[in-house]
């Protein structure tokens, strides 16, 4: 689950980036009721989306044709420098090395070995999204991968992350946590990109998720407003109802509408 007390390795910031910015400001806005706050020239139009006053996410503008329009996931680190040298150590790469933002902390972007596109945060005058798991801010994350078992040593050897793994019928699910945190602070998981067969195995990706009130509704308005629902809603019992979408330029995510806890 997760929380803003964030530790070292879990998910504390998601962004997307997409070449149409106001369209995509406004597909989001209409389905998750954000407030989008354009940025200046001082932050290179980094904009965030809102909610209730407290940040859920970023987004920036990227070059149309030479940038997939995606959703990325920040984890947090207390060095982003060692993080980075940690990184090349397991096989991944350094596409944007780490960097000071305005003193508000350090940023920068890897591929694992997969090719899939992570970041970190290192916080400087902000820690952190400021509200994740309530409805209409993130709520897990789901890495699709064609090997599991590399991806969970990569992201161990980096992040020092623990492994869960979750009984379900028919198997289990490979769910992840922080270094030393209980097994209900998993906050996400890694899925064999092969055994969905909505998913690209070409297309390894980090996917964020979004608590949402109804799944359903979710889905319907998303593609009402252009976007694609790649999964129709699906139940699953102790975890809820969820989908997965992309918004009208292609950007994947997920919906839930979380099973309630017991004793909720």
């Amino acid at each position: 689950m997760l929380t803003t007390d964030y530790k070292d390795g879990s998910p504390n910031w998601v962004d997307l980036g997409t070449p149409h910015l106001d369209g995509a400001a406004g597909f989001y806005t209409a389905l998750f009721g954000w407030d989008y706050r354009p940025g200046g020239e001082e932050v290179g139009g980094y904009a965030m989306f809102q909610l209730g006053g407290r940040t859920v996410a970023g987004a920036m503008a990227v070059a149309p044709g030479e940038v997939r329009s995606a959703w990325t996931l920040y984890f947090r680190s207390s060095d982003a420098d060692a993080t980075a040298a940690a990184v090349v150590a397991a096989g991944g790469t350094v596409a944007v090395a780490p960097r000071d933002v305005m003193g508000l902390g350090r940023m920068a972007i890897f591929a694992d070995p997969a090719g899939v596109t992570f970041s970190i945060w290192q916080p400087g005058r902000i820690e952190g999204l400021g509200a994740v798991t309530e409805v209409g801010t993130l709520c897990w994350t789901e890495l699709y991968t064609g090997d599991v078992r590399a991806a969970a040593s990569f992201y161990g050897a980096v992040f020092g992350w623990e492994i869960v793994e979750m009984p379900f019928e028919g198997g289990s699910y490979t769910a992840v946590k922080a270094a030393g945190t209980p097994d209900e602070a998993a906050f996400g998981g890694i899925v064999p990109i092969g055994s969905d067969p909505v998913e690209d195995a070409e297309r390894p990706y980090w996917t964020p998720y979004f608590e949402v009130a109804d799944c359903d509704v979710t889905a319907a308005a998303a593609e009402e407003s252009g976007g694609k629902v790649r999964l129709s809603p699906v139940f699953m019992e102790g975890v809820g109802r969820f989908a997965k979408l992309a918004d009208p330029y292609g950007a994947r995510f997920a919906v839930i509408a979380s099973a309630a806890a017991p004793g909720v």
